[in-house]
């Protein structure tokens, strides 16, 4: 299994301590590994087996559990002592009215729940005003780039050797398994996409047609970091031949987001402090996802780096925007612990020309925040008058001294 240290970081963090546990993140991403590894943890740290309960809610033995009343009665009939019980519930979102099982498990002293889920949905409406103030998310990605480096057998490539691939290919793990034959990888990430597009879309929506679904993820995932609204994505569907209204692309658009296919990212203005409504910008989850849909090609290379910094910001980041100083544009105002920083994204400022347009609008910010760009120029740190110069790669990797 690939280490996912990051995510197990925070599982350790969050252990014994009085909120449910909620993992989400994309179909085949990790959830369950990492809970196994965190499983694993527990053992090596003297947990008895005994203690540590796992059900996988997709798994067919499993069937008769997604009856809320028999899961809970299952569970409950395993938590056999006063100590600490461990309990790993995995798409929890198959249950109808799961929640009710969760609620009366949380109330449990000695139950300490972990629960998986594929769709945002699982975290809205009953669930959210049942649970309010008493779950932690922990939202998970494929792969990130330091991730996917580790995981490689006999890994000998150059860092940039290893970027190319690793957009080609992109992060889902098992994707590692047959990286060198290009139908396999194709196909297994076809099959993701289906089970998202088929499972938790068309049929939580009730879509009979699914053209329209399938024409919209094509387009989102060729336009990625490009600003746009549903308008002009509804204007240049129907002018390319789809058949489909502003509400559908509306509804679309929500429910793929919320099956972490696709991320929106709002605009907030630096000089107003407020988030902006419209225009919005939407990143994908996977760049081999991207690919695939693209009939292989690796285009757009520039925006595929801002996608990639994207997803390895929202790792890190409470929140993420595209930041307006007047009429200028940062590509992300991230949100920490510690507090805002700011990143422009370009693949070369070799031009002085672009290295200036690139640089305006983080000097136009009147704060002391940290200011970076980010490129995969190859070059050491560079102090730019106040905003550093690194390459995107080493601080992918968690070599440049920005990296949070």
């Amino acid at each position: 299994m690939i280490p996912r240290p990051t995510y197990l970081e925070k599982l350790h963090r969050w252990r014994e301590k009085d909120v449910i546990k909620v993992v989400t993140g994309v179909r085949r991403c990790g959830k369950s590994t990492v809970l196994q590894l965190f499983a694993e943890d527990l053992l090596l740290q003297g947990v008895p087996p005994e203690r540590i309960i796992t059900i996988n809610l997709e798994q067919l033995e499993n069937e008769r559990l997604l009856d809320y009343h028999t899961l809970h009665d299952e569970i409950l009939g395993r938590v056999t002592t006063d100590e600490m019980h461990y309990v790993f519930i995995d798409e929890i979102q198959n249950v109808n009215d799961f929640q009710k099982a969760v609620d009366s498990l949380y109330t449990r002293k000695n139950i300490d729940l972990y629960i998986t889920g594929s769709n945002a949905f699982l975290l809205e409406g009953t669930l959210a005003t049942l649970l309010s103030g008493r779950y932690v998310e922990i939202a998970m990605t494929p792969l990130s780039l330091s991730e996917y480096a580790a995981a490689q057998p006999n890994n000998d490539l150059s860092l940039q050797r290893l970027y190319s691939r690793y957009i080609a290919q992109g992060g889902f793990p098992a994707t590692i398994d047959f990286a060198h034959n290009s139908l396999s990888l194709h196909d297994y990430l076809e099959g993701i996409l289906n089970t998202v597009l088929f499972k938790d879309v068309a049929q939580r929506l009730n879509i009979a047609n699914t053209l329209g679904l399938s024409a919209l993820v094509d387009y989102m995932f060729d336009n990625i970091g490009n600003l746009t609204s549903i308008k002009k994505i509804t204007d240049t569907l129907v002018s390319q031949g789809t058949k489909i209204s502003y509400n559908t692309v509306a509804e679309y658009l929500s429910a793929l987001c919320n099956s972490y296919v696709l991320y929106p990212v709002k605009s907030f203005d630096l000089r107003g402090k407020r988030l902006l409504q419209q225009p919005t910008k939407y990143y994908g989850v996977d760049m081999g996802m991207r690919r695939m849909l693209l009939s292989n090609q690796v285009r757009d290379t520039g925006r595929i780096l801002e996608n990639v910094v994207y997803l390895d910001l929202m790792r890190h980041a409470s929140s993420v925007y595209v930041g307006r100083v007047g009429d200028l544009e940062v590509d992300f105002v991230a949100q920490t612990a510690s507090g805002a920083a700011y990143y422009q994204i370009a693949e070369t400022v070799a031009d002085e020309r672009t290295l200036e347009r690139e640089l305006l609008p983080l000097s136009r910010i009147a704060d002391n925040h940290p200011k970076y760009l980010l490129t995969l120029d190859d070059v050491d740190p560079i102090d730019r008058n106040g905003i550093l110069q690194i390459n995107a790669l080493d601080w992918m990797m968690g070599h440049a001294p920005s990296k949070m």
